[in-house]
């Protein structure tokens, strides 16, 4: 392996990051540690035109929503994680909100989200969103099937009023083949410190793929339009994932100063 390297290869293996890997890794694979060298080093490169975005968003008074969808453990979590990791924290925040209280359950649906939506110079970014009740919701019962079809008929046009209200709002949807979500559970379930993320949501996820499924195209027939598309992300492999997510948002908010070149597609 090592007489194919280049000195680009070798220079990257001999950084920082490179040695920390190889300290890491148990059996030195270095084509491995080469995709993970190439891939913090892009991310921070992506991360730090992050930081000029949102300068940008702060300076013009602009508001931006960005949602995250998906299946269980399709990687939401860690890609808002990535996205959010160098930027001012008192400029944006994350919204993963629990199930409604009674209170919530009594109020139009989309109030208890509209009381997290940005303020000027703002960034918003939810895990999960109201999307819930297109699928999660109707998948497992927690919604009726005539309030779910009143969501499906007031969406699209609670989105246009946030997008003529001057939001930019970004709908992202993690895909994830059924295999590597099982996969994934059994890692969260033997993890001391992930665990806790295993619900009873989760339990029943596997079984109730094909329900999912078709809950989540009839989201896609109906809500991917022209004013607010989906963008879907092939979320198998993490951190592939990850840098197209940024990438998306670096690309879709006109920013001033854009370094074209770093968002151009990056294979590693």
């Amino acid at each position: 392996m090592t007489e194919n390297l280049t000195d680009k290869d070798i220079k990257l293996l001999n950084s920082k990051k490179g040695i920390k890997q190889f300290l890491k890794e148990e059996n030195y694979a270095i084509p491995k540690i080469l995709r993970y060298v190439k891939y913090e080093n892009k991310l921070t490169e992506l991360q730090e035109e992050l930081i000029k975005l949102q300068k940008w968003v702060g300076e013009n008074d602009e508001k931006v929503v960005i949602l995250f969808e998906g299946r269980d453990a399709a990687g939401k979590g860690g890609a808002i994680r990535r996205t959010t990791e160098h930027l001012n924290p008192r400029e944006f925040k994350v919204v993963a909100l629990p199930k409604p209280t009674d209170d919530e359950k009594s109020q139009w649906y989309f109030q208890r989200y509209i009381n997290h939506l940005p303020k000027k110079g703002k960034i918003v970014f939810f895990d999960r969103s109201w999307y819930n009740r297109a699928v999660v919701e109707p998948v497992n019962g927690f919604c009726t099937q005539d309030e779910y079809h009143r969501f499906m008929n007031q969406v699209n046009e609670f989105e246009r009023m946030l997008i003529e209200s001057g939001i930019r709002l970004i709908k992202f949807y993690f895909s994830i083949s059924k295999d590597e979500q099982a996969e994934r559970f059994e890692d969260i379930k033997r993890s001391p410190i992930k665990k806790w993320k295993y619900s009873a949501v989760d339990a029943k996820a596997l079984e109730l793929w094909d329900n999912y499924t078709e809950y989540k195209k009839k989201m896609f027939e109906k809500t991917n339009t022209e004013l607010a598309p989906w963008i879907i992300i092939k979320a198998n492999r993490k951190s592939k994932a990850r840098i197209e997510v940024i990438q998306k948002i670096l690309e879709l908010i006109p920013y001033d100063s854009k370094n074209f070149e770093i968002i151009k597609p990056f294979n590693f």
